[in-house]
């Protein structure tokens, strides 16, 4: 039986925590820093998430037999090369895969030179060139993106001139995202129905998951501030099946062979963010993990054990793994801090779990939690709990999530009441 440790400490690596625990392979799994929610699932560390010698030191302590690193920002720094210099076997790119979402001029460059659809754009590190640019398009809306990482805001969608030309000041010349924003890319906005696509690839096989769809503002009827995500209900049924072999050939099988061609073998998860345009699908970004809250919706309908798909994309085996998909849908909403994305209290107190975090019928994805002395659930986050469900259909599902969400409560706890409607439309 084998011991795992999980780097990260959101809803995202809960998700995959209780999907690990699931498997017949596994004894023992160990979080590092984890939250409230987490810590009942597996024995928690405080150390950060983005503290390559910390990590090394405290894997050196407990020697699992894997180390599965979930966020971006240590995968873009490094972790991965750093565990497997010492011998551990892991799950996540490596450094130089990972700039794939670690820079977004990589990522457009990579998808230029390999041909793999994606929006037009230039890349800009003096605002006045920016701006010269902007005048000289004149198109509306704009993108303008963040080179950067910078916690999923890096991207400012400008509505007119003027919105476009203070993004690029606060990202140039304030450098809002610090180091981040001082290179940026602006592209051509693009239309039609967004698309979230994880794929589990060992650099030689590719296997897309069950698609999603991902609701970003924190306001119902997709208006107010883009957040981490406020919500997401999987399969996105306008990604069908002819939609799904376009993207695999033109997307991508393409993107692997690209990163191969330039000696960056990928392995791990490949997040695709895609837009279906009326001239077909095209790359948005891409992520170098598990997205958050995709996977809170994607791993409850893997039919597959997640620990021998990690261990198959480290021994280069995945060809040989079968991964299958139940039937039926999945929803999650999020119940977020109230003034999230801004700024929001911690520490309140919340009622209806039960010991373990969890209520019945759903599970509950714990993103920013703590518990107290006294053992009860404490707010600790903007995004505190992704309550999620399973049903035979859409309407099913959603209904079962939302009944959940009346069941919790904390002060001023804020929700979107229409996560998943836009895709009950397109299924009627």
């Amino acid at each position: 039986m084998k011991n795992i440790l999980v780097v990260g400490g959101g809803g995202r690596e809960h998700a995959i925590i209780m999907k690990l625990a699931e498997s017949k392979h596994v004894n023992k799994i160990y979080c590092t820093p984890g939250n409230g929610g987490i810590s009942k699932y597996a024995e928690c560390f405080n150390v950060g998430a983005t503290d390559i010698d910390g990590v090394v030191a405290l894997a050196k302590k407990l020697n699992p037999d894997m180390v599965v690193v979930a966020p971006d920002d240590p995968l873009v720094l490094g972790m991965v090369d750093a565990l497997q210099s010492e011998g551990f076997m892991t799950f996540g790119p490596k450094k130089n895969a990972a700039i794939i979402e670690g820079s977004k001029v990589f990522s457009k460059e990579l998808m230029k030179k390999y041909n793999i659809p994606t929006a037009f754009y230039e890349v800009f590190t003096e605002s006045d060139k920016a701006i010269a640019y902007l005048k000289e398009q004149n198109t509306y809306p704009a993108v303008i993106k963040a080179d950067g990482l910078a916690l999923g805001k890096g991207v400012i969608i400008a509505q007119n001139e003027d919105e476009a030309v203070q993004a690029v000041h606060e990202m140039i010349d304030e450098l809002k995202f610090g180091n981040s924003s001082a290179r940026i890319v602006i592209e051509e906005f693009l239309t039609g129905p967004e698309v979230s696509v994880l794929a589990f690839t060992d650099g030689k096989t590719v296997v897309p998951m069950i698609s999603s769809m991902d609701h970003k503002r924190a306001f119902d009827n997709d208006e107010g501030l883009n957040t981490g995500g406020m919500g997401t209900v999987s399969p996105n049924p306008y990604y069908t099946d002819e939609i799904a072999k376009e993207c695999m050939e033109n997307i991508f099988i393409p993107t692997i062979n690209a990163m191969n061609a330039e000696g960056r073998t990928f392995e791990g998860c490949l997040y695709f963010g895609l837009m279906l345009t009326p001239k077909g699908a095209k790359v948005i970004e891409y992520n170098c993990r598990f997205g958050d809250p995709e996977t809170q919706v994607v791993l409850p309908m893997l039919d597959a054990d997640l620990y021998e798909i990690f261990e198959a994309i480290y021994n280069h085996t995945l060809e040989n793994v079968d991964i299958k998909w139940h039937s039926g849908a999945c929803a999650c909403v999020v119940m977020a801090s109230g003034g999230y994305p801004l700024s929001y209290p911690k520490g309140i107190e919340m009622s209806g779990l039960d010991d373990k975090g969890q209520i019945k019928n759903c599970f509950v994805y714990h993103a920013g939690t703590k518990v107290s002395e006294d053992g009860k659930f404490l707010t600790n986050g903007g995004r505190v709990i992704g309550i999620t469900a399973k049903g035979e259909n859409l309407e099913s599902a959603l209904e079962t999530a939302y009944n959940g969400v009346s069941e919790i409560k904390f002060e001023n706890a804020h929700y979107r009441k229409d996560i998943g409607q836009k895709a009950l439309k397109a299924l009627n």
